[in-house]
């Protein structure tokens, strides 16, 4: 598929304070983009913007308000005139053992990961239909693959799949192109959060290679601007997950059978587990809803 160049087009990042949100801005921007910058720190996304090679500008917003994400989308075509491709990146994670799950964060996951990615197209379709541009979707190997402990991460990325293939067939009539981003085990603040639970990275340590592995941030976020520059269907971090889409059939009975046997090894150890969102930007969702709550 022929690429598309980046010079002069105006890109919408969310959860763009840091990890796959910040490198894809400044990727963006080194090819030309004008990025709009969204998330919930806006200390951050200011010091983000600052390095960026362009123009660009930063707005403070939860992409699950609809109100506010409408507002971001009308003030970022008034600053610069038009929208051409959005990227709903903003996403938060938990794990754990469901049962013993706080209910407030398995819920935020939910709303964060598949609400905010609704609420984000919502918003910017109607400029993305007047440029005829692209909405790429994050989601994740755990849209492919259920995993035990991850109950509400694979829900919220298995939902955001769905949605955004049923969304393509809506929307690509009206010039609008929507592709699927899919990452796996990726050097962020939100893996090495995770990997803070002795359980939950001995757990992961165990899956089959390659899936056992971190993988490096930036040739992920390069291979997802090249996605966008071919206004893909699906873009994938990782070169082995293409492979993964042919056999995912087989997978949740394989995982059904021996996640059993793991869960078993690691059941005395799951007592005391942390609940909450892992991750600097799992304790940023946090602070500010506490704020609100205030």
């Amino acid at each position: 598929m022929s690429r598309v160049s980046l010079e002069g087009q105006v890109a919408v990042v969310t959860g763009a304070a840091r990890g796959v949100g910040e490198l894809l801005a400044r990727k963006l921007s080194a090819r030309g983009a004008t990025v709009a910058l969204v998330g919930l720190e806006p200390d951050a996304l200011k010091e983000v913007a600052g390095r960026l090679h362009g123009d660009s500008d930063h707005w403070y917003a939860d992409v699950t308000d609809q109100e506010a994400m409408s507002r971001v989308a009308r003030e970022v075509k008034e600053r610069f005139g038009k929208v051409d491709i959005v990227v709903a990146n903003a996403g938060v994670a938990t794990g754990g053992p469901f049962v013993d799950s706080d209910p407030e964060s398995w819920r935020r996951v939910i709303e964060v990961n598949l609400i905010g990615s609704a609420v984000t197209a919502r918003a910017f379709l109607p400029l993305l239909m007047e440029s005829r541009g692209y909405l790429l979707q994050i989601a994740s190997l755990a849209a492919i693959t259920p995993a035990p402990m991850m109950t509400a991460y694979c829900a919220s990325k298995s939902g955001v799949e769905a949605y955004a293939h049923s969304l393509r067939a809506e929307v690509g009539y009206k010039g609008v192109r929507v592709g699927v981003g899919y990452l796996s085990w990726t050097d962020t603040d939100m893996v090495r959060g995770a990997d803070q639970e002795e359980v939950m990275r001995e757990l992961r340590q165990r899956l089959p290679w390659p899936s056992n592995k971190t993988y490096p941030l930036g040739p992920a976020v390069d291979r997802l601007v090249a996605g966008i520059e071919r206004r893909a269907s699906h873009v994938y971090g990782q070169w082995w997950l293409r492979g993964m889409q042919g056999v995912r059939g087989y997978l949740p009975g394989l995982i059904g059978t021996v996640g059993q046997r793991e869960m078993r090894r690691f059941a005395p150890r799951l007592q005391g587990m942390r609940t909450g969102l892992v991750g600097a930007g799992g304790a940023a969702d946090e602070q500010q809803r506490v704020a609100q709550r205030d």
